[in-house]
């Protein structure tokens, strides 16, 4: 493993989620260092003001590299672009042959426009609608069972989304998780599920989705914390 003793640390502003594992994820496998900061988004502090200054749009995960380009400070948030810029700075899973990158940058992409916004939708309206919406819950279950078998099918004559283990695995394996939160069994996607079994087989992966899972609970559960996540305005 690269020596980054020379390196002052990332900050990551972090909470246990698919969307914070990218992150997590990341950091465990170059062994990048970097310092913890929790945003619990269950008591709103992705609104407060400084964390705002970093990230705009009140969502984590965010970092702040002391060491960004020509030797100054930068703040990056949504984690496409942190993977990006991290890949970028570090020179591992994030190829620099533009063949081999495009392969990635699709896949990242794929993820962040529909398996995790699809995803998202599936959960919230399986997990945390207070009314019956069978439209909605039909029609995400449905995309999401789609998105699952593209996939599927990209995995059936290869380990791995891209050319080789990137960015674009790290960025999917957290919405492959507790798919049937999702309305999905992965025994129907063979492929998948052997990809979802040898991402999880690799100690840096299982150490970003453990970060910090003492603090997750069961938020459909937590009426509080849904006004905050769910009845969030224009502040």
């Amino acid at each position: 493993m690269t020596d980054y003793s020379d390196k002052k640390p990332v900050e990551l502003y972090y909470w246990p989620t698919s969307n914070g594992f990218k992150i997590s994820i990341y950091f465990e496998e170059t062994g990048y260092p970097y310092n913890l900061n929790y945003v619990n988004i269950g008591k709103g502090e992705q609104f407060t003001e400084s964390f705002l200054k970093i990230s705009p749009n009140n969502r984590m995960p965010a970092i702040v590299d002391p060491d960004g380009p020509d030797n100054q400070g930068i703040s990056v948030f949504e984690s496409g672009a942190i993977l990006q810029y991290m890949g970028r700075k570090t020179g591992k899973f994030y190829p620099s042959d533009e063949k081999k990158k495009v392969e990635v940058d699709q896949w990242l992409f794929w993820q962040v426009g529909g398996l995790g916004p699809m995803g998202g939708q599936a959960h919230h309206f399986r997990n945390y609608a207070s009314n019956t919406l069978d439209y909605a819950v039909e029609r995400y279950t449905d995309e999401v069972n789609r998105l699952y078998g593209v996939m599927d099918k990209r995995l059936a004559d290869r380990e791995y989304l891209a050319i080789e283990y990137s960015i674009a695995d790290m960025a999917c394996i957290g919405w492959v998780l507790n798919p049937e939160r999702k309305g999905q069994n992965l025994d129907d996607f063979p492929n998948l599920k052997k990809w979802s079994e040898l991402m999880l087989s690799r100690p840096a992966v299982q150490r970003g989705i453990n970060l910090g899972k003492e603090r997750r609970h069961d938020l459909s559960k937590d009426k509080e914390a849904q006004k905050i996540l769910f009845g969030q305005k224009s502040r």
